[in-house]
């Protein structure tokens, strides 16, 4: 009896290879950007799954509530906040690199991308029209622990006045400690546990202004 193999297994293997391949590059993107500013870039790898499912699973996507990214990269978390159900129109992304920038727009067709510097969110958000307390989330993969702690405040009080009372700030570290550490009064901290399979292993840190 002659054996027939099945298309679907090739096809499934083709996908594979494609996807290593994919995930090699993005990982070449990531050290070549980092190399050039590591003070901009912060991590010479993209998110993994783990990492990225965890940061997105903190959002409750509601349709017409909008979530921005601060520093998407090459979109691994993007994927995931996608994944997670917050609509394309929805979804606002703030990328410095322009090489970064140009490869959102192909992958992520329909997620509006902003080219600028997410520590200047008041101009950000400006640029966009987004109104205080107009936000659904804020989802960051910044580089908090290349900047000083009076910085990563700032822009802490400055996304808090985008964000519904309890919505969240999400952001991950690398670090041993918080990523901010001095709160301003009336707001809350919680932690995920360590991510042991990403890599550099991380934690999740979530922000949100308490509800009057």
């Amino acid at each position: 009896m002659k054996h027939i193999r099945d298309p679907g297994i090739k096809t499934c293997k083709a996908e594979r290879i494609s996807a290593v391949r994919a995930k090699a590059v993005d990982e070449l993107r990531f050290l070549r950007t980092w190399l050039e500013s590591p003070l901009k870039t912060g991590a010479v790898s993209p998110s993994g799954p783990e990492l990225a499912a965890c940061m997105a699973s903190y959002l409750s996507p509601e349709p017409g509530k909008r979530v921005v990214e601060l520093g998407p990269g090459t979109g691994a978390v993007t994927a995931a906040i996608l994944q997670r159900g917050v609509a394309p129109a929805d979804l606002k992304l703030v990328e410095f690199c322009p090489e970064f920038c140009d490869l959102l727009q192909k992958r992520f067709p329909g997620v509006g991308i902003r080219r600028g510097d997410a520590y200047d969110l008041q101009g950000v958000m400006a640029q966009e029209g987004i109104l205080p307390l107009g936000l659904n989330g804020i989802v960051s993969s910044l580089p908090m622990l290349n900047r000083p702690e009076e910085a990563r405040l700032e822009l802490l009080k400055s996304a808090l006045e985008f964000l519904a009372p309890g919505a969240p700030f999400i952001q991950f570290s690398y670090g041993l400690a918080p990523p901010i550490r001095m709160l301003p009064k009336g707001v809350t901290m919680s932690t995920s546990g360590w991510i042991w399979r990403n890599f550099p292993p991380a934690r999740v840190f979530v922000y949100r202004r308490t509800v009057s």
